[in-house]
C-alpha cells in the first residue's frame, strides 16, 4: 500500500482522508519495515504536506491515543496548550514550558504534552522531571491534576504506545537530513484535546498551515508563531526581532499579522542570552526566573510568549495586557508558588 501511495506522491497527487488512514495503518503496523515507511513519509514531505492531509494525519492518530478522562466541568472550560513542534535547532531553554507554569499561576488549565529531549538538550518531560514534578501520571491522576492544580503534563508516550513503531522510520528519515509529517503532528496530538493552542513553529511559512489545521480540528482558540533570531526562526516568540503569527478565535475570523517587540519594554539581547543546557541547569533557569533573581532577556522572553499565551487562553483582553498579567504572576511571586504547589503533587 504504502509502495502505491509513494508513486502517487511522486507525481504530486495528495492523498485523500481514505488514504492518509490506511497509511497511518501501514506506519503504525510493526510488521512494516521501518525503510518502507521512511520512503513513504520522505515522499510525503517532498511532496509539501497540505493542511488537509496533515489534519487528517492529526485526526487519525488522535483517534488511536488514550484519552484522559476529563469531567464536565473541566472539559466546560477553555484548556490551554503552550508547545513548539521543536526542530530550530537554537538550544534556547525551555521557553514553553516556563510560560505553561506561568498561565497555570495565573488560573489558565493547562494541558502540556510533550516528551523528552529530541532535538534539544532537554525537553519539557525533562525539565518538569528536574523541577520535581511527577511527570508519568496515569490518565486519572493527570485528569485531576487539571482539575484540582490547573495543570497537568501529558507524557506523550503514555498516550501513543503505537508510536514506538514509527520510531526506526523517523530515524532514516534523520539518516537522510529529511524532515516528516512528525514534525508537525506533536501539538496536534494533545489526549487532553485542548480548546486553545499557542503552537510556535521554526518557519514563518507554516504559520497559516498549521493555524488552519488546528482550526480545522476544533481548536476554539489558537495562535501560530515563528520568531527571528538573526538568520534562523524560533519555534516560539522573539524577542531578538521580527515574529510572524496566524490567529483565529470563536468570535473573529482568521488572520496572519506580526507583533512588534518595539511595543514592549523588551532589553537588547542575542541568541546567547536565550541559551538553555541540559535539564537541571534549564531547571535552575525556572527557579531564578520565578524567584526573581533573573530580570534580564530570558525573563522578556517568557513574558512575551505568556502575554500570548494569556490572550488566547482568553485570560487577557490583549498581548499588551497578557504582558502585565504575566509580569505580575512572576513579580507577586505566583508563578513560584505554583511550582512548588505542582512539586509537592
Amino acid at each position: 500500500m504504502l509502495k502505491l501511495f509513494n508513486h502517487q506522491l511522486a507525481q504530486s497527487i495528495h492523498l485523500t482522508d481514505e488514504q492518509v488512514a490506511l497509511a497511518v495503518g501501514q506506519l503504525l503496523n510493526e510488521s512494516i519495515p521501518a525503510e518502507l515507511k521512511a520512503d513513504f513519509l520522505c515522499a510525503l514531505a517532498r511532496k509539501i504536506e497540505t493542511p488537509e492531509e496533515i489534519a487528517a494525519f492529526a485526526r487519525e492518530l488522535r483517534a488511536k491515543a488514550i484519552v484522559p478522562p476529563l469531567d464536565a466541568e473541566t472539559r466546560a472550560g477553555e484548556i490551554l496548550d503552550v508547545c513548539g513542534t521543536g526542530g530550530d535547532r537554537l538550544n534556547t531553554f525551555n521557553i514553553s514550558t516556563t510560560v505553561a507554569l506561568v498561565c497555570a499561576a495565573a488560573g489558565v488549565m493547562v494541558a502540556k504534552h510533550g516528551n523528552r529531549a529530541i532535538t534539544s538538550q532537554a525537553g519539557s518531560a525533562d525539565v518538569l522531571e528536574a523541577l520535581g514534578i511527577k511527570i508519568e501520571l496515569s490518565p486519572e491522576e493527570a485528569a485531576r491534576s487539571l482539575r484540582e492544580h490547573h495543570f497537568a503534563f501529558f507524557f506523550a508516550p503514555h498516550y501513543h504506545p503505537a508510536f514506538r513503531h514509527i520510531s526506526a522510520a523517523r530515524k532514516l528519515c534523520a539518516q537522510r537530513s529529511q524532515r516528516t509529517i512528525f514534525n508537525f503532528l506533536g501539538p496536534l496530538r494533545n489526549p487532553a484535546r485542548p480548546s486553545a493552542q499557542l503552537v510556535g513553529v521554526p518557519d514563518p511559512e507554516l504559520c497559516p498551515t498549521l493555524a488552519r489545521v488546528l482550526q480545522s480540528l476544533g481548536v476554539r482558540r489558537g495562535m501560530v508563531v515563528s520568531g527571528r533570531a538573526g538568520n534562523a526562526w524560533l519555534d516560539e516568540l522573539s524577542v531578538l526581532g521580527e515574529n510572524t503569527l496566524a490567529e483565529f478565535y470563536q468570535e473573529h475570523g482568521f488572520a496572519n499579522s506580526h507583533i512588534s517587540i518595539s511595543d514592549f519594554p523588551i532589553q537588547t539581547a542575542t541568541l546567547a542570552d536565550l541559551a538553555g543546557r541540559d535539564r537541571q541547569a534549564n531547571a535552575e533557569i525556572i527557579r531564578r526566573l520565578f524567584r526573581n533573581e533573573d530580570k534580564g532577556p530570558k525573563r522578556d522572553a517568557v513574558l512575551l510568549n505568556a502575554a500570548a499565551a494569556l490572550f488566547v487562553a482568553g485570560k487577557s483582553k490583549s498581548i499588551s495586557d497578557g504582558w502585565d498579567l504575566a509580569e505580575q504572576v512572576i513579580s507577586s511571586g505566583k508563578a513560584e508558588a505554583k511550582l512548588k504547589e505542582l512539586a509537592r503533587g
